[in-house]
Order: C-alpha cells, then structure tokens, then sequence
C-alpha cells in the first residue's frame, strides 16, 4: 500500500527548499560511506520522491535506480536526472520495487515508507532485491532529540520513537544516531518548510523557537545487511 508523503506530494517546491537545507555539512552521506559501499555497485533509492538524493550516489555507482509511486514526482525526478546515463526511475514502491532479485547493493530510504511497525513487508521486498552482502538502509528523524524531535511529538502524540527503535532492532537491523545541521537562506525560507512539515500551531511554535536560519536535526541510520552467501531470505 502506498503511503501518501503530505510534505512532498502536496508542496514539492517548498520539499525541494527543505532537500537544499538538510544536511548542510554531508554528515549522513559521510556516515552512509563508511557503513556501507556502493561503489561500482547498484542502488535502490526507494521513494526518492524528486530525485534529490540519486546523482549523489549516481558519483560512484555504477547503476542507480529511483523508485517512486507518485507520478509527480516521477516526472520531477526524471527531469532531475536526465543528463546522468547511470540513472533510472521507475515507478514503483516499497513493497513492489521492480527490479529483478538479488539484483542491486545497496536499498536506501529516507524518510520513506520504513517508519516502524507495519513495515515488514518492504523489508521482505528489500531483501529480495538485495545481492548477498548488500545492504538495506534507513534513514528517518530522531523523534528523541531535541528541538526537532519534540515538534514531532508534539504533532503525533501516537508516535513511540522506543517502539520504533524495538521494531527494527527485532529486525536485525543496527543503529547509529548522526547529528546534523539544517541551514536555511533566510527566515522565510525556514518558516515555509516548518508550514509543510507540522501542524499550523506546532509550526508557529517551531519558528519562535528558532533563531536565525539554522536548527540542529538528529537522524537515526538503521541497516541490516543480507547475509552473504543466501539468495533469499
């Protein structure tokens, strides 16, 4: 089943000012090389939504694929990639990625699909699709830290950031908190993407509570790696 992303689906252009500020200093990716390599390899990126992440890994893999179930954002991310020879999107979703089994390296998810329980029939998907040693990737906020992750509580208060946690560790998969740093152009620019992203209230409340154009965002990073050797699991 296909989940509706709010941000992105309804604002792509405020989604795409949020892409431009996340992550100013390349911590996650930084992380991403260090904890797992696609280097000459494939990837997946599931729910790529605009493409903003593909010619990144599009720099030293050999194929990337973006999959994406909205065909907005299909048509956004294919204009994005168009001029890379080494990129393809496809329409698809995470628990229907078409792509042959075991046939790519790495499955990357950011804030995508993979929120807890609930998922685990796109993590059977991701393992299909994965090569034995290959690596699924998940990227999604820290509701635990502070400021960003008590906005989001304060919008979804059925949100159990240590429920989520216990799923994915129950899945094998490990953990590493990576801090980053958002840098917006100017106060506007901030005020808009908080509008996409919380509830008119919680969003008011986010932009007192922030001075200047900057906040500090904590991610968490969860992989499970498909045990080399095994086709399928």
């Amino acid at each position: 089943m296909t989940i509706p992303s709010p941000n992105i689906w309804h604002w792509p252009e405020w989604y795409e000012v949020e892409n431009r500020a996340q992550d100013v200093d390349g911590a996650i990716f930084r992380h991403l090389r260090g904890a797992v390599d696609w280097t000459g390899g494939a990837v997946a990126d599931v729910g790529c939504g605009s493409g903003f992440h593909l010619p990144v890994f599009a720099e030293s893999a050999a194929t990337v694929y973006g999959v994406e179930p909205h065909p907005p954002l299909l048509e956004r991310a294919r204009t994005r990639v168009g001029h890379l020879p080494n990129v393809r999107v496809i329409e698809g979703s995470a628990e229907g990625i078409p792509l042959g089994d075991a046939s790519v390296d790495v499955v990357h998810a950011r804030t995508a699909y993979f929120f807890g329980p609930g998922c685990g029939r796109g993590i059977c998907e991701a393992m299909r699709v994965l090569r034995p040693g290959g690596a699924l990737v998940v990227v999604d906020l820290d509701a635990t830290a502070h400021p960003y992750g008590e906005w989001m509580r304060a919008d979804l208060p059925q949100y159990n950031p240590a429920a989520v946690e216990a799923f994915f560790a129950a899945q094998g998969f490990d953990l590493v908190r990576v801090e980053t740093r958002w840098r917006f152009p100017d106060r506007e620019s901030l005020r808009g993407v908080l509008g996409i992203e919380f509830t008119g209230k919680t969003a008011s409340k986010a932009f007192a509570q922030t001075p200047g154009v900057a906040l500090d965002v904590r991610y968490r990073v969860h992989v499970r790696r498909k045990p080399a050797g095994l086709e399928m699991l």
